[in-house]
Formats: structure tokens, sequence, C-alpha cells
């Protein structure tokens, strides 16, 4: 359900900026073969989920869905889970996550060199 809530946060925001050609990648094959009514469901929860983002579908002249491998896909997978978790104050507008990426772990920057053996 994380999949589906993620996917309707994403395009009711394209919704809300008035845009009216989208593509949604997911790495969730599931979702999209649904969407794409290649597969189908009888659970009654994914059912409510599967119709509101039909029911978006229809505010686009142009909507697909693609999807692509998990592993080509982590760290869209992390913000969308995310923000299926996160609640703001403004529904309209969510402001930027700044992310840094390193090329050591975190515990690497501890004065503890990254070679030596922490005691537990």
């Amino acid at each position: 359900m994380a999949e589906y809530e993620a996917c309707i946060l994403g395009i009711r925001m394209a919704v809300d900026k008035n845009i009216k050609e989208f593509l949604v990648i997911r790495d969730s094959d599931l979702l999209i073969c649904k969407m794409q009514g290649e597969w189908s469901t009888k659970n009654v929860n994914i059912l409510l989920y599967l119709h509101c983002v039909k029911e978006l579908c229809k505010k686009f002249t142009k909507i697909e869905f693609k999807h692509v491998p998990r592993i080509q896909n982590e760290f869209a997978d992390t913000i969308a889970t995310l923000s299926s978790m996160i609640q703001h104050p403004n529904k309209n507008c969510i402001d930027p996550i700044e992310v840094e990426i390193r090329d050591q772990y975190a515990y690497c920057f501890k004065e503890i060199p990254c070679n030596q053996r922490i005691p537990g």
C-alpha cells in the first residue's frame, strides 16, 4: 500500500501543478501491471487505491506508467516510503529534501579510523 500512497501523492502533485502529460516511473511491477490493466486484484484495500489512481489519471491528456527494476530505483523507493509516512502542514508545497552523497559510511566520519574495529 505504501507504493500506492507514494504514487498517488506524486500524481496529485502533478495535478496541482497543472501538468497535462506525465510519466510515472515505479519499481513496483505489481502496481504498474495493475495500472496498465495487465493484472487484476480482488483485495478491497488495493481496489480503493486503484480507483483513486484511475480517477487522478483522468486529469491528464496523457499519462504513462513505466516499470524500472528496484535495483535501479533504490533511492526513489526510499523517498517514496518516507513521503507516504510524513504529514506536511501545507499540502500544496513540500520543502525540498537536501541529500548529501558521501563516499564513506557514516561511522567513518568519527574520530575512529575505519580500519579499526569498534568494540561491541
